[in-house]
């Protein structure tokens, strides 16, 4: 069982390598900032939010996520700033991202502003090899832990938003750092960073006075691994409680629900199961919650209320 473990764990290393490598969430429409920088000080407040994924529960080794990030306007509307913290472990691997979020909006009209966005900082990567359990004692590719990686980068984004509709595009990170000094014979890098480009949208429809309905949608793209989207409709009750479901093309459906606890504070919480590999067969789902906050710090008459995104 430990060697089948271990061989899982390298088999998904080795797709991250590869394949997309940047943490997946069911809340990607509350985790913009993570993505795109373009998106810092939006919200007209100070906006702190965190989310914690546990991603295949019951399946020894498998990612856990946390994000915590916060943004706000600085010196006047037109300038936004930010910070994203993102810690994921996968096995004995631990990668944790910090990233200062810059933005400048322009004004297109009364209704519009378009945003472009500059990320920058690093991310610390680390193995935990003398934690694992082995079949064979003594072999010294596990005596000690991986020295931890600085991996420097930068990137950039684009949000255009209106009260009721945005779009987005970003690059996170520019930058192919290597995770790995060891080169084959022809030159070429065991493992590096891949660059994942976004796509973000979202909107907001009125069915009644009661009810409104959110279609968003994110779109990756990388080097390695097929076009993946996450398709979610969100039902919105008085703008104040709101279930939805959600659709990653090739991987996985699931439900999300929440509440805005009063015009600062809301709570949501998902649930997805994974339909497009074998692991489904190992594991309960994958849980997701989320916690947003918005210091309004400013006179609340000028605030928008609600902020759909």
């Amino acid at each position: 069982m430990k060697k089948t473990l271990l061989t899982l764990v390298l088999a998904i290393s080795s797709v991250a390598i590869f394949a997309q490598q940047d943490a997946m969430f069911t809340h990607y429409m509350f985790n913009t900032l993570s993505v795109n920088s373009g998106y810092a000080g939006s919200r007209d407040a100070l906006t702190i939010t965190g989310l914690h994924r546990s991603q295949w529960v019951g399946f020894d080794g498998a990612p856990t996520t946390q994000t915590l990030t916060l943004h706000s306007p600085v010196y006047n509307e037109n300038l936004g700033a930010g910070l994203s913290i993102v810690n994921d472990k996968i096995g004995p691997t631990n990668n944790t991202s910090i990233y200062g979020d810059f933005a400048y909006k322009i004004k297109i009209n009364d209704k519009a502003k378009l945003a472009f966005g500059l990320k920058a900082g690093l991310s610390i990567r680390k193995s935990g090899l003398t934690d694992l359990s082995l079949n064979t004692q003594n072999d010294q590719s596990f005596f000690s832990d991986q020295e931890s990686m600085l991996l420097p980068n930068f990137g950039f984004g684009m949000y255009y938003s209106e009260d009721r509709y945005y779009v987005g595009l970003s690059i996170p990170k520019l930058l192919k750092n290597d995770f790995s000094t060891n080169e084959t014979a022809g030159g070429t890098n065991l493992a590096s960073e891949e660059r994942h480009y976004f796509l973000i949208a979202g909107a907001v429809f009125d069915i009644n006075q009661d009810f409104k309905i959110k279609p968003t949608t994110l779109v990756k793209l990388t080097t390695g691994a097929p076009l993946e989207a996450d398709l979610t409709a969100a039902l919105l009750y008085k703008d104040k409680v709101w279930g939805g479901l959600m659709y990653r093309t090739g991987d996985a459906i699931g439900l999300l629900i929440g509440m805005h606890l009063n015009d600062q504070l809301a709570l949501g919480y998902s649930y997805d199961w994974s339909y497009g590999n074998r692991t489904f067969q190992y594991n309960g789902g994958s849980h997701e919650i989320m916690l947003m906050y918005d210091l309004i710090y400013k006179d609340k008459s000028k605030i928008r209320s609600p902020r759909y995104f």
